[in-house]
Protein backbone atom coordinates (compact mmCIF):
# COMPACT_ATOMS: atom_id res chain seq x y z
CA UNK A 1 0.00 0.00 0.00
CA UNK A 2 1.33 3.44 -1.19
CA UNK A 3 1.86 6.14 1.32
CA UNK A 4 3.34 9.25 2.57
CA UNK A 5 4.59 10.07 5.40
CA UNK A 6 5.45 13.94 6.28
CA UNK A 7 6.57 15.44 9.76
CA UNK A 8 5.95 18.80 10.43
CA UNK A 9 7.54 20.04 13.40
CA UNK A 10 7.59 23.24 15.75
CA UNK A 11 11.26 23.91 17.21
CA UNK A 12 12.47 27.46 18.06
CA UNK A 13 13.19 28.44 14.65
CA UNK A 14 9.59 27.77 13.57
CA UNK A 15 7.73 24.91 11.29
CA UNK A 16 9.86 22.95 9.47
CA UNK A 17 8.86 19.46 7.47
CA UNK A 18 10.32 16.33 6.39
CA UNK A 19 9.47 12.91 5.11
CA UNK A 20 9.99 10.11 6.96
CA UNK A 21 10.51 6.96 5.42
CA UNK A 22 8.57 4.61 7.66
CA UNK A 23 9.65 1.20 5.79
CA UNK A 24 10.82 -1.59 8.15
CA UNK A 25 9.83 0.00 11.46
CA UNK A 26 8.78 -2.65 13.97
CA UNK A 27 6.73 -0.96 16.33
CA UNK A 28 4.73 2.31 17.13
CA UNK A 29 7.41 3.25 19.25
CA UNK A 30 9.88 3.20 16.87
CA UNK A 31 7.70 5.74 14.44
CA UNK A 32 8.07 7.46 17.40
CA UNK A 33 11.76 7.89 17.57
CA UNK A 34 11.98 8.72 13.87
CA UNK A 35 9.64 11.51 14.37
CA UNK A 36 11.79 12.56 17.21
CA UNK A 37 14.72 12.20 14.89
CA UNK A 38 13.79 15.39 12.60
CA UNK A 39 14.05 17.85 15.75
CA UNK A 40 14.86 16.50 18.85
CA UNK A 41 14.54 20.02 20.62
CA UNK A 42 10.77 20.25 18.56
CA UNK A 43 8.04 21.45 21.53
CA UNK A 44 5.27 19.59 19.15
CA UNK A 45 5.81 16.97 16.33
CA UNK A 46 3.08 15.71 13.93
CA UNK A 47 2.92 13.27 11.45
CA UNK A 48 0.58 12.95 8.67
CA UNK A 49 0.72 9.56 7.11
CA UNK A 50 -1.77 9.25 4.33
CA UNK A 51 -2.12 5.76 2.74
CA UNK A 52 -3.69 4.59 -0.80
CA UNK A 53 -5.45 7.94 -1.20
CA UNK A 54 -7.69 6.47 1.63
CA UNK A 55 -6.41 6.60 5.26
CA UNK A 56 -5.10 10.07 7.27
CA UNK A 57 -3.40 9.02 10.34
CA UNK A 58 -1.65 11.86 12.36
CA UNK A 59 0.29 10.93 15.09
CA UNK A 60 1.56 14.28 17.94
CA UNK A 61 4.38 14.50 20.11
CA UNK A 62 4.97 17.13 22.82
CA UNK A 63 8.19 17.90 23.60
CA UNK A 64 8.92 14.44 22.19
CA UNK A 65 6.71 12.91 24.97
CA UNK A 66 3.13 11.69 25.13
CA UNK A 67 1.83 9.98 21.97
CA UNK A 68 -1.09 10.76 20.70
CA UNK A 69 -2.64 9.35 17.35
CA UNK A 70 -6.13 9.82 15.57
CA UNK A 71 -6.95 7.99 12.40
CA UNK A 72 -9.64 8.50 10.03
CA UNK A 73 -10.73 5.13 9.83
CA UNK A 74 -10.11 1.65 11.61
CA UNK A 75 -9.96 -0.14 8.92
CA UNK A 76 -6.64 0.91 8.00
CA UNK A 77 -5.52 -1.16 10.65
CA UNK A 78 -7.10 -4.60 8.69
CA UNK A 79 -5.58 -3.16 5.21
CA UNK A 80 -2.00 -3.16 5.67
CA UNK A 81 0.95 -4.02 7.96
CA UNK A 82 1.49 0.05 8.76
CA UNK A 83 -1.88 0.22 9.44
CA UNK A 84 -2.15 -2.30 11.87
CA UNK A 85 1.36 -0.86 13.41
CA UNK A 86 0.03 2.77 13.59
CA UNK A 87 -3.43 2.19 14.78
CA UNK A 88 -4.24 -1.60 15.46
CA UNK A 89 -3.77 -0.92 19.31
CA UNK A 90 -5.96 2.02 19.76
CA UNK A 91 -8.88 1.09 21.87
CA UNK A 92 -10.26 4.56 23.01
CA UNK A 93 -12.93 5.52 20.61
CA UNK A 94 -12.80 9.03 19.13
CA UNK A 95 -14.83 11.42 20.12
CA UNK A 96 -18.34 10.49 18.76
CA UNK A 97 -20.61 12.94 16.87
CA UNK A 98 -22.67 14.55 20.29
CA UNK A 99 -20.21 14.46 22.47
CA UNK A 100 -18.06 16.59 19.97
CA UNK A 101 -20.83 18.62 18.85
CA UNK A 102 -21.42 19.02 23.27
CA UNK A 103 -18.13 20.13 23.61
CA UNK A 104 -17.84 22.39 20.57
CA UNK A 105 -21.02 24.38 22.17
CA UNK A 106 -19.51 24.59 25.21
CA UNK A 107 -16.34 26.44 23.93
CA UNK A 108 -18.59 29.47 22.54
CA UNK A 109 -20.23 30.88 19.30
CA UNK A 110 -20.07 34.02 17.77
CA UNK A 111 -22.98 34.81 19.51
CA UNK A 112 -24.96 35.12 15.79
CA UNK A 113 -27.26 32.15 16.51
CA UNK A 114 -26.75 31.34 12.64
CA UNK A 115 -25.29 27.95 11.60
CA UNK A 116 -23.46 27.19 8.51
CA UNK A 117 -23.97 24.37 6.19
CA UNK A 118 -20.50 23.12 7.35
CA UNK A 119 -22.06 22.69 11.28
CA UNK A 120 -24.78 20.80 9.91
CA UNK A 121 -22.27 18.37 8.50
CA UNK A 122 -22.12 14.57 9.49
CA UNK A 123 -19.43 14.58 12.02
CA UNK A 124 -17.89 11.34 10.27
CA UNK A 125 -18.95 9.58 7.01
CA UNK A 126 -20.75 6.60 7.49
CA UNK A 127 -18.87 3.66 6.97
CA UNK A 128 -15.76 5.10 7.98
CA UNK A 129 -14.55 4.33 11.79
CA UNK A 130 -12.39 6.77 13.13
CA UNK A 131 -10.03 5.98 16.21
CA UNK A 132 -8.23 7.56 18.68
CA UNK A 133 -7.84 11.13 19.73
CA UNK A 134 -9.62 13.51 17.91
CA UNK A 135 -8.54 15.97 20.22
CA UNK A 136 -4.93 15.93 19.59
CA UNK A 137 -5.09 19.51 16.89
CA UNK A 138 -7.77 21.44 19.73
CA UNK A 139 -4.94 24.03 20.95
CA UNK A 140 -4.19 24.50 17.55
CA UNK A 141 -7.83 26.26 16.67
CA UNK A 142 -9.20 22.54 15.32
CA UNK A 143 -11.55 20.64 17.19
CA UNK A 144 -12.39 17.56 17.20
CA UNK A 145 -15.74 17.91 15.44
CA UNK A 146 -13.93 19.97 12.80
CA UNK A 147 -11.34 17.12 12.48
CA UNK A 148 -13.99 14.62 12.09
CA UNK A 149 -15.63 16.99 9.42
CA UNK A 150 -12.90 17.62 7.49
CA UNK A 151 -11.83 13.74 7.43
CA UNK A 152 -15.46 12.73 6.44
CA UNK A 153 -15.67 15.69 3.86
CA UNK A 154 -17.29 14.48 0.61
CA UNK A 155 -14.41 14.49 -1.92
CA UNK A 156 -11.87 15.21 0.37
CA UNK A 157 -8.82 12.69 -0.04
CA UNK A 158 -6.08 12.68 2.76
CA UNK A 159 -3.79 14.86 1.03
CA UNK A 160 -6.70 17.30 1.46
CA UNK A 161 -7.12 17.12 4.81
CA UNK A 162 -3.67 17.14 5.77
CA UNK A 163 -3.40 20.63 3.42
CA UNK A 164 -6.16 22.28 5.03
CA UNK A 165 -5.15 20.95 8.53
CA UNK A 166 -1.76 22.18 7.63
CA UNK A 167 -3.03 25.36 6.54
CA UNK A 168 -5.04 26.37 10.38
CA UNK A 169 -1.88 25.29 12.42
CA UNK A 170 0.70 27.59 10.20
CA UNK A 171 3.15 24.94 7.98
CA UNK A 172 1.03 24.53 5.47
CA UNK A 173 3.87 25.99 3.13
CA UNK A 174 6.04 23.68 4.51
CA UNK A 175 4.37 20.65 4.42
CA UNK A 176 3.54 21.85 0.58
CA UNK A 177 6.98 22.10 -0.28
CA UNK A 178 8.07 19.07 1.11
CA UNK A 179 5.16 16.88 -1.35
CA UNK A 180 6.67 19.31 -4.44
CA UNK A 181 10.15 17.90 -3.83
Amino acid sequence: MPYFAGAAVRGAAGWTAAEIDLGGVADLDEVADRLRDVDLDAEVSLLFVEADDVYLTILRLDEGENLRVFSCDSAFAEESRLGALLVGDLQAPVLDADEAADSDDQEGSSGSGNTTDEDEEPAADPDADPIGDADLLTDFGISAQRLLTLCAHDGMMPADVTAEVCQIIGCGDEVEELREA
